[in-house]
C-alpha cells in the first residue's frame, strides 16, 4: 500500500517529465500486457494444487461468493452510475465492480481471521477464470445503464481473448509447474511474492505516467473518490454479512466468503483502464485508491474477527 502511494506521488510530482516519459514508452512497448502475464504466471506457481482439492467441498459457500463477485458488485455500481458524477469517476467504479477477487491478500486475510484458506483459494481461481467471460458483458451493461455518455466501443470477443491470454493461460501454466514441482521453499515463495508486488507497482507506474495530466487536473476529487470507495466496499461487506446470515454460514466457513467476495484485484482494472478509458485518468485513481482503502478496511475486520467471542 505504501508502494502504491509512493508510485503515485513520485510520478505526479516529477516536474522534469523523465519518469513519466519512461513509463509511457514502456507502456507503448506492450509493457502492461507482459507484466500482467508474468504476475498471473507467478501467482499460479504460488498456489498449492493440493489445497485446491481440499477446498472444493464447500459448494454453498462458493456459490454465494460468486453471487457477491459477479452479481452483487455490479448491481451496487448501478446507483453511482445513475448519479451526476464525473465520467471518469463512473468508469473507475464500473471497472472495480466487474473485477474478480484478489489472488493473494484475500486468501491471507481469510487465514488470519481463522477461515478456510483452501476454500478462499478455490474462490480466487474460479472467479479469475470466470471473469474472462463476465467482464465484457457486465461492463457493457453498466455503461448502458449510465446512458452511454462515453463513446466506448467494447469488443467482447477481443476482450475475452485478451483476458484469456493474460489471465487463464499464465495462471494455469503456473499451476501446472507447481503441480509437478510439488513443493517450493518458503524462501523462494517469499521472493516470488515480492517480485509480484513490484510488478504490480510497475504496471501502476505505467498507467499513471500515461494519465498524469488528467489525474493532476482531477486532484480536487480525491476526497470524493475516497468516500465513494469507502461506501462501495462497506456496502459489499454489509451485503456479504446479510448473505452469511441468510444462509447460516458459520465461523470457519464465513471468512473466505467475506474477504474473497468483497475484495477486487487491482491488476486487471489497470490494464482495462489503459485499454478502454485511457483519457479518463480519474478512473485509474479510483481503482488504486479503492484497492488501498478496501485493504485497510478488511485488515481492520481481520482484527475484529480475531477477538474471541
Amino acid at each position: 500500500m505504501l508502494g502504491l502511494l509512493a508510485v503515485l506521488g513520485i510520478t505526479l510530482a516529477d516536474r522534469s517529465g523523465i519518469i513519466g516519459q519512461a513509463g509511457i514508452r514502456l507502456r507503448m512497448m506492450q509493457g502492461p500486457a507482459f507484466v500482467i502475464f508474468v504476475i498471473f504466471f507467478i501467482s499460479g506457481t504460488l498456489l498449492d494444487t493440493r489445497r485446491i482439492v481440499s477446498g472444493l467441498t464447500d459448494f454453498s459457500g462458493t456459490a454465494v461468493s460468486m453471487l457477491l463477485i459477479f452479481i452483487a458488485a455490479p448491481l451496487l455500481a448501478v446507483l453511482p452510475g445513475l448519479m451526476p458524477l464525473d465520467t471518469g469517476l463512473k468508469m473507475g467504479i464500473f471497472l472495480v465492480a466487474v473485477m474478480p477477487t484478489t489472488l493473494s491478500s484475500g486468501i491471507v486475510m481469510t487465514g488470519a481471521a481463522g477461515g478456510n484458506m483452501a476454500h478462499a483459494l478455490v474462490i480466487s481461481i474460479l472467479a479469475n477464470a470466470l471473469s474472462v467471460f463476465t467482464i465484457p458483458f457486465s461492463l457493457s451493461l453498466l455503461l448502458e445503464i449510465a446512458g452511454n455518455s462515453v463513446p466506448v466501443l467494447i469488443d467482447k470477443t477481443a476482450i475475452m481473448i485478451k483476458l484469456a491470454a493474460l489471465v487463464l493461460l499464465p495462471l494455469f501454466m503456473g499451476l501446472g509447474i507447481r503441480h509437478y514441482r510439488k513443493k517450493i521453499s518458503a524462501a523462494t515463495e517469499k521472493k516470488l511474492q515480492t517480485v509480484n508486488q513490484l510488478l504490480i507497482l510497475l504496471i501502476v507506474w505505467m498507467a499513471v505516467s500515461q494519465t498524469k495530466s488528467a489525474m493532476i487536473q482531477g486532484a480536487e476529487m480525491i476526497g470524493t473518490i475516497c468516500l465513494l470507495a469507502f461506501l462501495y466496499h462497506g456496502a459489499m461487506l454489509l451485503f456479504a454479512g446479510a448473505l452469511i446470515r441468510i444462509f447460516r454460514i458459520p465461523r470457519g466457513r464465513m471468512e473466505s466468503l467475506l474477504f474473497m467476495g468483497g475484495q477486487k484485484t487491482l491488476t486487471l482494472s489497470v490494464i482495462l483502464q489503459v485499454s478502454l478509458f485511457p483519457d479518463y485518468g480519474i478512473a485509474l485513481v479510483f481503482c488504486v485508491l479503492h484497492h488501498i482503502i478496501h485493504l485497510f478496511m478488511d485488515a481492520w475486520l481481520v482484527g475484529k474477527l480475531q477477538i474471541p467471542g
